[in-house]
């Protein structure tokens, strides 16, 4: 392999200072637009491709942020969708509610925002006690996480080295800073409607808690209902299943003893679609007979039927937040960590009664 080109070459081809050859790629902006052009030109001619590990070298920093999800997207793979497929016959079509909708589109922003702020983005996933998370930790300058179902425990000693952002997690910890939104607000709003909008009275509460943004949904459902409903009967038999880890199992049995409630809010939008799709095949009619609410606002829930009323997460903002807020505590290492709590909004479709989609 030929001589990798660097930026000296680059410098005298175009027949400018190395500084000019940084600032065209790094801060174009800085460049008079026939001189970028020509570094370009040089560029291209050459095959210079610019050393992140070498400005990293000179500035003591890596310049990336990185993004990590604890094994959101490894649970019960299927090897029959993993292989390389030999001819186009082979092509499966897969379910997109297995893959993590929210992770990506809060992804979304923080890759446009790394990228408007002349940072590399590094993608990673596993689980929070292996070495992926630290192997991720030490080739970036700051890292966002999504903790899943897992103890944070395992990156604590990752933020005393370098600044941490962790999505939908409780504030406790004052070692790194944190994004969520108000999940109790945005349940409140999904209840009101359903009670206040469409007059339900017997409602009931889809998932299984586990995690903080989810435990913090459940809360607010049943403060939410308290509050609206306080002369309800009590809930029939049947249903405690529907708030555990088995909740399909227990919808199941609702429908076909046709016990179900007047509303299903969902903890999340691919348990609300999981939920249509379990009703369908019973013949159970929605919102006819039960109106279906889902959480998150992902982009299958405008394409499921019936149409899916949610909440919607602002993931382009949260993402965006995130890049700002590591590169704040980049540059002031000794400044607070922050709790930011974005708020929700509702938007009402098909699944609850509602007509066209109104956002609230």
């Amino acid at each position: 392999m030929a001589r990798r080109p660097t930026v000296y070459d680059v410098a005298e081809r175009a027949g400018v200072s190395i500084t000019t050859v940084s600032f065209a790629f790094r801060q174009p902006g800085r460049v008079r637009a026939a001189t970028r052009e020509a570094v370009m030109e040089a560029a291209r001619e050459l095959g210079y491709v610019p050393s992140g590990s070498a400005r990293g070298l000179a500035r003591g920093s890596t310049g990336a942020f990185g993004l990590y999800a604890f094994d959101l997207m490894l649970a019960d793979a299927d090897p029959r969708t993993t292989a390389v497929p030999a001819d186009a016959s082979e092509v499966g079509e897969g379910d997109p509610r297995v893959f993590p909708l929210y992770v990506d589109e809060v992804e979304r922003g923080f890759a446009l925002e790394c990228r408007e702020t002349g940072r590399a983005l590094l993608l990673a996933s596993g689980a929070p006690s292996g070495s992926a998370v630290y192997d991720i930790a030490g080739r970036v300058d700051g890292l966002a996480i999504f903790p899943g179902t897992h103890s944070l425990d395992a990156v604590h000693a990752i933020a005393q080295s370098i600044p941490l952002v962790a999505f939908n997690t409780p504030g406790t910890d004052a070692s790194f800073s944190h994004v969520s939104v108000d999940n109790r607000e945005g349940v409140t709003r999904i209840v009101e409607h359903l009670v206040q909008a469409h007059g339900v009275r017997d409602l009931a509460f889809v998932g299984e808690g586990s995690m903080y943004d989810f435990a913090e949904r459940l809360t607010g459902f049943r403060h939410a209902v308290d509050a609206l409903l306080p002369d309800r009967p009590a809930s029939p038999a049947g249903r405690e299943g529907l708030e555990t880890t088995e909740w399909a199992t227990a919808l199941r049995d609702l429908a076909v003893a046709d016990r179900l409630p007047g509303a299903l809010v969902c903890q999340s939008d691919q348990v609300a679609l999981v939920a249509l799709d379990l009703l369908a095949e019973h013949g159970v009619d929605v919102p006819g007979r039960v109106r279906v609410t889902g959480f998150d606002g992902i982009l299958a829930g405008r394409l499921s039927t019936p149409m899916l009323t949610t909440v919607r997460q602002p993931f382009e903002h949260m993402g965006r937040i995130a890049v700002r807020l590591l590169a704040d505590r980049l540059s002031d290492p000794e400044g607070a960590t922050v709790f930011r709590t974005l708020p929700t909004r509702l938007v009402t479709r098909a699944s609850c009664g509602c007509g066209a989609p109104v956002e609230a």
